[in-house]
Formats: structure tokens, sequence, C-alpha cells
């Protein structure tokens, strides 16, 4: 917050984040100095069996842990279009907006259909959270567009690819051919850049965005996060703060314009890739790939529900 952050992202499905974020916002003299965006996302073998009253008791859940009598912006996730209730969710979470218990509403990892769906069902949506990077660029296929259309606001996260897209990749062999085993979230990524068309093409933007970068004196991160800042329907960008230096390095995003040569020398290399198939968190979704097996879907802590 002392380097200007003043908006936080987390969910009740990440450990102990909400509860933090509240110690921390108590710590405030005034504290609507911050906004703090949190997610709600029940567990996928748990969703037929989903009632009003347990989303009820979520909302109540993340009020509680955040210390705030009203959530800022609620995004709600759902991981199986075929299992119904979807409408149910969305009515409790606009009862809870018209008690005064949730501000804004907005999803996650949905795709352009239902998010379509939902809009055209009464659901005032403002955003959409979505993975989006110089790597993927699903959402610029059809969400941006309908986002543009309809007044919503695409919050992008893995900008960065999990750490892809800096410099501790430049030039190094694929992390597979190294000693050290990749975690979950990097193997994630890995898969993106196969999807795109593999290693050699990657350091190939990596070569370009590092020319870029050093033109400006900037790093490579903010050269591939003011490229995703730029792009239509994207309000923010959902980065990792990790350390006081990153915290700085991040700030130098907002001062970067990239000039018709940037964008240029970017959209050539970009033209030599494959763009990740399907919209939005769709691979994820397809229970057959290599994508879904690395994604948890049943998070909640049964000890911390009240």
């Amino acid at each position: 917050m002392d380097h200007g952050f003043t908006t936080f992202d987390c969910a009740d499905i990440y450990v102990g984040v909400e509860e933090t974020l509240g110690r921390f916002r108590r710590t405030l003299s005034d504290p609507s100095q911050i906004q703090i965006h949190t997610k709600y996302a029940p567990d996928k073998d748990t969703l037929h069996l989903l009632t009003a009253r347990d989303v009820d008791n979520a909302v109540d859940r993340s009020l509680m842990r955040l210390g705030v009598d009203r959530l800022d912006l609620l995004q709600f996730h759902w991981w199986d279009y075929d299992v119904p209730g979807q409408e149910m969710v969305v009515d409790r979470l606009r009862r809870a907006q018209h008690a005064g218990k949730v501000r804004l509403l907005g999803v996650t990892n949905y795709d352009t259909a239902h998010v379509r769906a939902l809009l055209d069902a009464g659901a005032d949506l403002v955003s959409i959270q979505a993975q989006y990077s110089l790597l993927d660029r699903r959402p610029a296929k059809q969400m941006a567009s309908l986002c543009q259309a309809k007044g919503m606001h695409i919050l992008p996260y893995g900008v960065l690819a999990g750490g892809f897209l800096t410099e501790k990749y430049l030039g190094e062999p694929a992390p597979e051919t190294r000693d050290r085993p990749m975690n979950r979230s990097l193997q994630k990524y890995r898969l993106i850049i196969d999807e795109v068309g593999g290693w050699d093409i990657y350091q190939s933007l990596l070569s370009t965005l590092h020319a870029i970068a050093a033109k400006h004196g900037v790093s490579i991160s903010t050269i591939a996060a003011r490229w995703v800042l730029d792009q239509p329907a994207v309000s923010a960008i959902i980065l990792g703060v990790g350390s006081t230096s990153r915290a700085t390095q991040n700030g130098s995003i907002g001062l970067l314009q990239l000039d018709d040569d940037d964008r240029a020398q970017i959209a050539a290399q970009l033209a030599t890739h494959s763009v990740v198939p399907g919209d939005p968190y769709d691979l994820e979704r397809d229970e057959r790939g290599h994508h879904a097996r690395l994604i948890k879907t049943n998070l909640h802590d049964e000890d911390v529900t009240p």
C-alpha cells in the first residue's frame, strides 16, 4: 500500500488470505483506503448439493474474515456448466447485494457464452477475472468484445505466466531438462508454452521483449504486463507482490508507454505463435486433457466454515 497499490485480490479458497487482509485492514486509520476483491468458489464435488443457505453462509463468512460490512467485489466461479444451480447462486448473490452485503458482482474463469447467458438472465456483472498474457490470448477472441459491449471489465491473472515472462528464463533450457522439478504453477504455464508453439518460439518472444525492455530501461515483466494492460476491455491486472523491490518494479508499469515500434515488434512475434485453443478456461475444464489435471477443484476446509 505504501507503494500505491490499494486493491487486493483474494478468495474464500485461498487459505488464510481473507483473514490476513482483514487483520491488515483493521490496522489502518482509514480502512476505506483499500479495496478487497474476493471470490466465491464452491467445491466441484458438491456443486449438486449446494443450497441457498450455503451461498448466504459463504458471503457471511467472507464478511467475517475480512472484517467488513460489505464486500467490495465478489466474483463467483462454477466448475461444471452441466450441473444446475448457477441461477440460484446468482439470485442469492443479488439478494446479498440488495441487502448491502455486496457492492459489485463479477465472475472468474467463465467462458464467453456463459457470461453472455448470465447477463441475458439479468445478472449485473461488472468484471471477469481470466488468464491473459502474451502467451495466452484467449480472452481476445470473444470475451473482450462482449465486455466492451456490455460495459464489463477484464481483470487478468497469469500476466507473467507464473514467471516465464521474466529474465529468469531468457536463454535457458526448458525447465524439465534441469535437475529441479517444476511446481504446479510452472507446469500449468509450461503447458501454455507448448500450446503456442514450444520453447524455441517462446525464447524468441523473450528475446524481443528483452530488447524492448532495454530500450525503456525496464524489465521484461514490465513490458509483458504493460502489453496486457493496454488490451481492449482490460481495466487492471493482477500481479504478485512478493517483496519491496517487486512492488517498486510493479509501480513502474503505470509509467511506461509502449510506442508504435514496440507494439509492431511484439505483434510480429505473436504472429508466429499458435493461439491457445478455445475460450478462457476451456482447456482447464476438459478432464480428458493435461491442463485440467493440474487444477484443484475441492479446496474448502470444512473446519473453517461457520
